[in-house]
């Protein structure tokens, strides 16, 4: 696998902040309080460890609370300056509470489920957009994304509806969502093969250059 350097990494972590900054003033016009966002770690692993690793965090969130192990998930399909499948996903319950916040407390759970299709990927195409509109403008490329997939499942279910084939890596960012009477914790999962985790390398030291060329 392509190792990142502490460099690499901390420059990757920066400029997804900025992307989520992006997302959460455009999430907070929507759910009418203030949103932060950050991205606290980005890691990379096999499928099957990102897929562990939501699973872990969907137990410690709340699933002892009966509602199983159902995650959430919006699907974007990036092409351009590197190919790349993006994922935003929480927990099934936690994904509810966010679609509650955008519509208001008036109205009905059935009512609720039904928008949830259409809420999520809303908020999904804003965020996965924030996130690789960003890294597009810093790198100083184009990033084509198409029209955001909805689904619900388990975390393995979610990560093999992009088709990723064994050797792909995935880079997750963990994001917390902070609002005023709620804390989220999402993951945005990108699914790279070796291509794309070499050109999104190349990337970064390119932008690594010209910010140190300009000092």
């Amino acid at each position: 696998m392509v190792e990142l350097s502490e460099l690499e990494h901390d420059a990757l972590v920066e400029i997804f902040n900025i992307g989520v900054g992006q997302a959460a003033a455009a999430m907070s016009g929507i759910v009418g309080e203030e949103v932060t966002m950050s991205v606290p770690s980005i890691t990379f692993l096999s499928r099957i460890e990102a897929a562990q690793l939501l699973e872990d965090a969907h137990r410690r969130s709340g699933s002892m609370q009966g509602t199983g192990e159902r995650i959430c998930g919006v699907s974007q399909h990036y092409e351009g300056a590197f190919q790349t499948e993006a994922i935003l996903m929480f927990p099934e319950d936690k994904s509810l509470e966010i679609v509650r916040l955008m519509v208001g407390e008036s109205v009905p759970l059935a009512e609720l489920s039904e928008m949830e299709q259409e809420a999520m990927s809303e908020i999904g195409n804003i965020i996965l957009n924030s996130c690789v509109g960003t890294l597009a403008n810093i790198f100083q490329q184009e990033l084509h994304g198409s029209l955001p997939v909805y689904q619900v499942g388990s975390s393995d279910e979610i990560l093999d509806a992009t088709g990723s084939r064994a050797e792909t890596v995935v880079m997750m960012l963990h994001i917390d969502f902070i609002l005023e009477k709620h804390q989220i914790h999402g993951y945005v999962a990108f699914i790279l093969d070796v291509t794309a985790l070499h050109d999104l390398k190349e990337q970064i030291d390119r932008y690594l250059a010209r910010a140190m060329g300009q000092h």
